[in-house]
């Protein structure tokens, strides 16, 4: 099988332009310094440390550029990953998580090789915002720890105990850290707004996450606040390259780290290609999704030998890169080139940052990411949907997220059948014209033919409805036609369905036409050896066609039975 392996940045080369490489240095410079605070708050509020947040960015955020299906894409860890690595790193370890994004990263660059990208789009619209609601509460009640500044030594990742530790310490509330917090929110929230007046226009120049980790290290400094930081709790961020290395294997620990490995993978496609599908629609372009798939695969394998995790691609990086002017992957490749300078540069300074205001910038990250408004909308829409919507929403916040997933498909996929099977239906066909004529008719005056039209589609799901042919009630015809012409589609439980139709009908000495055959019935009909048993001389094209070979068939009446 040859592997379609084409990276986007190899289509941008050939015309690329001296103009657009200041666009994309631009843009690249812009989201790398948006991107440094937010992979500490990310890998802090993941239960990791910052310095594996910002190599998270570098390595998969420049194999996510060079190697992807999207011009725009930015790569590296994202809001949506941290109640899942959270529940990894507790339960199983750092090194641990090493391991199973590794194995994600090979489902990834399975799916992508396979070709599965297209098959994420599948996912309904339901599940994806149940979950992605889910994850904001998720990652929001995580948060509580640090913003609040709780004596909690660790909040176990299980919701129900989550609630009763939080609720048994809630006394314990710090409040230096609760006012640096609240500010530090009360910033960002209205940042945009600030940004717009004469007195704090500069602010312009800066994202919001830097602006407010530059003024509240300030404000600890200046004002020797009594507050956790980086550097107490981490003991800063070292100004090195890390060492690469393989984290430790064995066959037990992969075993049960193969499920967290498919949460991680499921999450990072879904993720990357939404990201990149919204990235299209602005830039007017088409991304390659098993191309993107590949990278992200590549991505998560690098990441972990340089003390990374989980990654995927970034809705907010790749919206900000947009706005600045970023429209090659050159621009992705200049982001990650700018972290890693920084943090070569700048790796001392990090050590002041107090973790309250990480965890404010991640409390707005999970203000955002909910799609609220969604709610409030659910009245409009069916029973079907909210069911869908609030079982996916439920479940990711009380339990985990692959459950969740996997019962919002569950769920769609039933009412689906559901849905389709009400779609299809078999009306009876008036004869009119025959219902005068005594050759027609038994001495009961009932029709020695029936005609009966099928609509939709003849699957496992409506199948059941063949029965009324059968039906007593509705008489004892000699031959039974049945028009498919508004049939669009059979399986085969559906040919299992006519087969058994037809056999009932044989013993009854019935005989049974079919007319109007589409595509796919007609090839599956003729494939199966159906229409072998059925005979090709009761294989019509119309209904007309049909009716005269009925009128052919019917034998005279006895003298008995006029």
């Amino acid at each position: 099988m040859k592997i379609p392996f084409h990276p986007k940045l190899l289509d941008c080369l050939p015309d690329y332009t001296q103009a657009q490489l200041g666009k994309d240095v631009a843009a690249g410079i812009t989201v790398g310094v948006l991107a440094l605070p937010l992979a500490m708050a990310f890998a802090i509020a993941s239960g990791a440390s910052p310095t594996a947040g910002i190599w998270t960015a570098i390595v998969a955020g420049l194999i996510t550029s060079a190697l992807g299906g999207s011009r725009v894409q930015i790569g590296g860890p994202t809001g949506a990953f941290i109640p899942i690595i959270y529940g990894i790193v507790a339960m199983y370890g750092f090194g641990n998580l090493l391991i199973a994004t590794m194995l994600a990263g090979v489902f990834l660059l399975a799916m992508g090789i396979f070709r599965l990208g297209q098959l994420i789009r599948f996912i309904p619209v339901s599940v994806v915002i149940g979950f992605t609601n889910g994850i904001a509460v998720v990652i929001f009640m995580a948060q509580l720890k640090d913003f609040l500044g709780l004596q909690i030594a660790e909040l176990p990742p299980e919701f129900f105990a989550k609630i009763k530790v939080l609720a048994a310490n809630i006394q314990s509330v710090h409040l230096p850290t609760l006012a640096l917090s609240v500010a530090s929110l009360i910033f960002l929230l209205f940042y945009n707004r600030l940004a717009q007046t004469r007195t704090l226009g500069f602010l312009r120049r800066a994202p919001g996450p830097l602006a407010v980790l530059v003024l509240a290290t300030a404000a600890t400094a200046l004002f020797e606040l009594p507050v956790e930081t980086i550097g107490s709790r981490f003991g800063g961020i070292p100004q090195e390259l890390p060492a690469f290395a393989l984290p430790s294997l064995s066959l037990e620990t992969l075993g049960k780290l193969i499920s967290p490995a498919i949460t991680i993978a499921l999450l990072g496609a879904i993720e990357s290609l939404l990201s990149a599908r919204v990235a299209d629609t602005t830039i007017e372009d088409r991304h390659d999704p098993n191309q993107e798939l590949m990278a992200q695969g590549l991505a998560n394998i690098a990441a972990p030998l340089f003390g990374g995790f989980a990654a995927t691609g970034a809705i907010a990086r790749t919206a900000t890169n947009i706005r600045s002017g970023g429209r090659t992957p050159v621009a992705g490749i200049v982001h990650a080139l700018v972290l890693l300078t920084m943090v070569l540069v700048l790796a001392p300074l990090a050590s002041h940052i107090p973790l309250a205001a990480l965890s404010a910038i991640v409390v707005v990250v999970a203000i955002n990411m909910g799609e609220w408004h969604e709610f409030k909308k659910l009245r409009r829409f069916s029973n079907n949907y909210r069911a869908i919507l609030l079982s996916t929403f439920f479940v990711t916040v009380v339990f985990d997220l692959t459950i969740a997933v996997e019962l919002g498909m569950v769920l769609a996929c039933l009412f689906f059948i559901y849905r389709m099977s009400e779609l299809t239906r078999i009306e009876r066909l008036p004869l009119k014209e025959h219902e005068q004529e005594p050759a027609f008719l038994y001495p009961d005056g009932t029709l020695r033919i029936t005609a009966w039209r099928l609509y939709g589609s003849l699957f496992f799901g409506a199948v059941n409805k063949l029965e009324i042919l059968l039906d007593p009630h509705a008489g004892h015809p000699e031959v039974v036609i049945l028009d498919m012409q508004s049939l669009i589609q059979l399986d085969t439980t559906g040919l299992e369905g006519l087969e058994s139709l037809l056999g009932k009908l044989k013993k009854r000495g019935c005989t049974l036409l079919v007319c109007g055959l589409n595509s796919q019935p007609g090839s599956l009909l003729y494939r199966s050896g159906f229409i072998d048993h059925l005979g090709d001389e009761n294989v019509c094209t119309t209904l007309t066609d049909a009716l005269a070979r009925a009128e052919y068939l019917l034998p005279p009446l006895q003298e008995d039975e006029v």
